[in-house]
């Protein structure tokens, strides 16, 4: 079975960033890991956007080598608290990232 972004991340977690933001992170467990997660071919604004409804030109990378870890900050589509909101803290939100497969995995 092919490992998962989730497999190679020591933690992946996604939470508010004020009332109008998501982010997500990915804490890679090591270079080859943070590799994966950090490749723009693999990872970038278009994956994000068709996953999460956003627009592309809006979405946010962080990428962090030092720290192996890669954030991604997107607009929620339903700003916290309004009336359809669902998740208040989004944090369940991490989960498509998580199980996307690397190139190669």
């Amino acid at each position: 079975m092919p490992e998962t972004l989730g497999d190679l991340a020591l933690e992946v977690r996604s939470k508010n960033a004020g009332p109008f933001w998501v982010t997500v992170e990915l804490f890679m467990r090591d270079a080859d890991g943070y590799a994966a997660a950090a490749d723009a071919d693999f990872l970038n604004e278009e994956v994000v956007a068709r996953l999460y409804g956003v627009p592309a030109q809006e979405v946010r990378f962080f990428r962090i080598a030092s720290l192996n870890v890669v954030k991604i900050s997107f607009p929620r589509t339903i700003a916290q608290g309004g009336l359809r909101d669902r998740d208040v803290h989004r944090g369940q939100h991490h989960v498509p990232l998580a199980v996307l497969v690397p190139p190669g995995a």
